[in-house]
């Protein structure tokens, strides 16, 4: 290929940067500040993780509008909003952090990261900003760099993902089953990273997941190949073995490699094709033992006949050497 693609520099993804959000002026009416801190709430989620505690506060704020928002009416208000926020951001940030390690969690899962520490180490250097900018309790660059992190990750995730996949299909051979459309996986491929190099990330990632799905397909449709050829290969090995009656004279182990020759039709028949090419190769194995199992025991048994056939020679010829003896001394 005309590029290293498929790790190096798939991972420019990473050059993402966070948006901090725009710092909060203080309100300077009581109206205002209400406003804000139910603005606040909904955006950290306080509806969801407290549904009734939220109906009730909505409740008296709609009802201290229709009475004409009097101070009395509102500081209550603001204060309910300012507790359950309170309540919440505790388990908004315990959500995200989740999120995060969960994504890192996979994406250390791919191995790749012991062969890229650098890429890594510049996500959870995102993470851990997010982290002290929740202890400072700038919550909303906090919320903003955490979502910039997971996303770095996922996007990570997503290219180291692409790149094992086409690595997968080469390991197995599967990319000489259809060529034209492996290359043309390829193409998009490098179009996401001509995307990413760009900057246009949208792009990028709607190519890298159209990669993912074409390998995916060329990896769907290796599989039946292979097994279709594997089939093939424990048939002629079956054939072989029946012509040479391994059936009657190594039964056991004719059953053996015709129970796993089944399993692998059947899986073959319900599509499910790795798992029928494993079990063909299985199958071909033993019916391949099966019959040097059956050759070595004619091997010995025609050894047992010639010592036998032997062993009845030099009786006779005793038997013969003692008559003549006898017939001699008659004489």
């Amino acid at each position: 290929m005309k590029k290293n693609i498929f790790f190096v520099l798939f991972l420019v993804m990473l050059v993402l940067t966070p948006v901090p959000s725009e710092s909060q002026e203080q309100p300077d009416s009581l109206t205002t500040r209400v406003e804000d801190a139910r603005k606040r709430a909904i955006d950290f989620e306080c509806p969801s993780y407290f549904p009734s505690d939220w109906e009730e506060i909505e409740s008296q704020y709609t009802a201290a509008n229709t009475a004409g928002a009097s101070e009395s009416l509102l500081n209550p208000i603001l204060d309910a909003y300012d507790d359950i926020f309170k309540k919440t951001i505790p388990l908004y940030a315990q959500a995200r952090e989740d999120e995060i390690l969960s994504a890192r969690q996979d994406l250390i899962s791919t191995g790749l990261t012991r062969s890229y520490p650098e890429y890594l180490t510049q996500v959870d250097d995102l993470a851990l900003a997010a982290m002290d900018q929740y202890e400072g309790e700038d919550f909303y660059t906090s919320r903003d760099t955490a979502a910039a992190a997971l996303s770095e990750y996922e996007a990570f995730l997503l290219a180291a993902r692409v790149y094992l996949k086409r690595q997968e299909i080469i390991d197995r051979g599967f990319d000489v089953f259809d060529p034209e459309n492996f290359d043309n996986a390829d193409i998009v491929a490098l179009t996401a990273i001509d995307n990413f190099e760009a900057g246009d990330m949208d792009a990028a990632m709607e190519n890298a997941e159209e990669a993912m799905l074409r390998y995916n397909l060329l990896l769907s449709n290796g599989w039946v190949t292979f097994a279709d050829d594997r089939r093939f290969l424990a048939s002629f090995e079956r054939e072989m073995a029946i012509l040479n009656r391994v059936d009657v004279a190594s039964r056991d182990s004719f059953r053996e490699a015709d129970a796993s020759f089944n399993r692998a039709e059947e899986g073959f028949r319900s599509r499910r094709y790795s798992e029928a090419a494993i079990s063909f190769i299985e199958s071909e194995a033993l019916f391949a033992i099966a019959r040097q199992e059956t050759e070595l025991k004619r091997q010995r048994a025609f050894q047992t006949i010639r010592i036998a056939e032997e062993r009845i020679g030099e009786s006779s010829e005793a038997a013969i050497e003692a008559e003549r003896i006898i017939e001699g001394g008659i004489r």
